[in-house]
């Protein structure tokens, strides 16, 4: 049996990056989740930071949906 540790570390970095960036992303949801709630607060407007959390969460999503039918085919 032979390994490919190329390959092997390439496969691990790129899902690194990508686990770290899609969990950065998502936290990058909540924070503006959390700055719509303090908007709100203060009677500013809340228009943007949701929409800033919707395209987070929406991101996650397509990745995650990506990945999925990367496993799938």
């Amino acid at each position: 049996m032979k390994i490919d540790w190329e390959a092997l570390g390439s496969v691990f970095g790129v899902s690194l990056v990508g686990t770290v960036a899609l969990v950065g992303l998502f936290s990058l949801g909540v924070i503006a989740l959390t700055k719509q709630d303090a908007a709100a607060a203060k009677g500013g407007s809340t228009v943007l930071p949701r929409t800033g959390a919707y395209a987070c969460f929406a991101a996650c999503a397509l990745a995650v949906s990506y990945g999925i039918y990367l496993i799938v085919t």
